[in-house]
């Protein structure tokens, strides 16, 4: 193992390779290692034509994480699995400029340990019926996008999708602390990723891996249990030159709660105001109420905020876990810190996260919903020119037992006023989001529906349910008509159910809902 300048490890990267990053929104990624490589790219225009490999998003939404990367001629082609948080990628990929796949997240985070083992791949069920079934487009975003990587293959009678190994030739990841032997620790980040798989790949691939660390310590002084990755797949070691690019996640320097180093208590979090969004999660909160002790996933967005209720109304009766690896406790509700959990109780790799979740782990989940259709189908991957890519959304949606979508009835300049027990829509959104035929399928309602999934989908205003393939109305909020603020602003196909009830009053006043 070297210990080296981020520079310096920026010009390691040869033109043509197969780049990987670890990372999960905020958190985990390798900050000082995208900029160094950044800032050759624009004085040097070098390295070119990478390819860059990536699980779970990584980015602040501008030009952060996988950002760095986001300029035509750096790179030649992304397979990732959500592209949301780092916009400049999928810039590159509407303007035609990188060949560009979207891949579901946890397929992507096993695949890892597939090319560390010198496998031939993944085969799995999770993309079947969505865009990334090579019967729709599998999963290519862009028409220079023409290799098929995916395909659907047959297996004892059933249908699987076969996902490629692909060898990578250097491997960037961040830890807490390296000893002089190239020991990675984990200590203050918020989870671990992948970064065994990831280091583990690269290093059998024949490839190099790259560790961002905060500190750098004696040989022998840390914990055995606390090394995420052995210096035996360590090449270099890097110390950011800014310590602000090894911050715990692009929201916070350091939160001991996410990590165990203290425990958040009752009273520290502040109640949320009543709007729109706290509308959809309280009523979310009721689903998650209704079972007894179960095993949940919250979404990034709105659905991250169902924890948050159910902290204000004292419930605890649940586990709440997320892609990311942690289990229990309360995930964040901060936006730039999504995948960290304030108190968890257990903290494992994001591939053994998503074995959990693809073996029918999860009780229930709470999802986004940017588009519905009448035949219950959701869009949260593509709209126009905004590539936001599935990230873990396939694999959870198609696997949990109960599934409840949330997003607001429409979108851009929605306002409503609440507090009385009544919801009035202030100001309507310019967008529908019932529509007759989703843009992107990222969710197939008839084909999950059918292996048993029991889908919901919530909004401000009215609650939906999925009965006979068709998207069926069958509760409206306190104050709504139907026809003027529900039938009016969405496709004319949805069913409306004979028996129609109205939302809970409790979830449209100001107070707790509960004691």
């Amino acid at each position: 193992m070297k210990i080296i300048k981020q520079a310096e490890a920026a010009r390691l990267i040869q033109d043509g390779w197969t780049v990987c990053t670890s990372g999960f929104v905020g958190a985990g990624h390798p900050e000082a290692l995208s900029v160094a490589i950044e800032e050759r790219f624009l004085r040097e225009a070098k390295p070119r034509n990478l390819t860059l490999l990536y699980a779970a998003g990584q980015g602040d939404r501008d030009t952060r994480g996988a950002g760095h990367f986001g300029h035509e001629g750096l790179l030649k082609r992304v397979v990732g699995g959500h592209w949301g948080a780092a916009p400049r990628l999928g810039a590159l990929a509407v303007q035609n400029k990188i060949e560009a796949y979207n891949w579901p997240q946890g397929v992507i985070a096993q695949l890892f340990r597939a090319i560390a083992g010198n496998k031939p791949g993944i085969v799995s069920k999770i993309g079947l019926h969505t865009f990334i079934d090579p019967r729709h487009d599998g999963g290519k975003l862009s028409a220079r996008t023409t290799e098929n990587l995916v395909e659907l293959i047959t297996l004892r009678g059933e249908e699987y999708l076969f996902y490629p190994s692909m060898p990578i030739h250097c491997a960037l990841i961040r830890g807490t602390s390296a000893d002089a032997r190239g020991n990675i620790s984990c200590e203050e980040e918020a989870f671990h990723n992948d970064v065994l798989a990831i280091a583990q790949a690269a290093h059998n691939s024949g490839g190099i891996v790259i560790a961002q660390v905060k500190n750098i310590v004696e040989a022998g002084t840390l914990n055995p249990n606390a090394v995420r990755v052995p210096g035996i797949l360590v090449d270099y070691v890097v110390q950011p030159d800014n310590p602000e690019h090894h911050w715990q996640t692009y929201g916070e320097d350091f939160n001991p709660t996410y990590t165990g180093a203290r425990r958040a208590v009752d009273g520290e979090h502040p109640i949320t105001e009543l709007n729109a969004r706290k509308i959809i999660q309280r009523r979310a909160f009721f689903e998650l109420q209704k079972l007894d002790n179960p095993v949940g996933n919250l979404g990034t967005g709105i659905p991250a905020g169902v924890g948050e209720v159910a902290r204000e109304e004292g419930h605890k009766n649940f586990t709440l876990t997320i892609e990311s690896g942690p289990i229990g406790g309360t995930p964040s509700g901060n936006r730039l810190s999504f995948g960290a959990s304030t108190n968890p109780e257990c903290i494992v790799d994001q591939a053994s996260q998503f074995d959990f979740y693809d073996g029918g782990g999860l009780d229930i989940s709470f999802l986004g919903m940017a588009e519905v259709d009448v035949h219950g189908n959701v869009n949260v991957s593509r709209f126009g020119d905004r590539i936001s890519g599935v990230g873990g959304f396939v694999n959870i949606s198609q696997t949990a037992k109960q599934v409840v979508f949330m997003g607001t009835f429409t979108a851009g300049g929605l306002g409503v006023k609440t507090g009385n027990g009544k919801l009035e829509i202030a100001h309507e959104g310019r967008k529908q989001k019932v529509v007759p035929s989703v843009e992107h399928l990222s969710f197939n309602g008839p084909y999950s529906t059918g292996q048993g999934v029991k889908v919901l989908y919530i909004t401000e205003r009215a609650v939906f349910e999925l009965r006979d393939g068709k998207l069926t109305l069958t509760e409206i909020a306190p104050g709504m008509d139907l026809q003027h603020d529900i039938l009016a602003h969405c496709a004319k196909d949805i069913v409306v159910a004979d028996d129609v009830k109205l939302m809970d009053a409790r979830i449209f006043r100001d107070e707790k809902m509960t004691g």
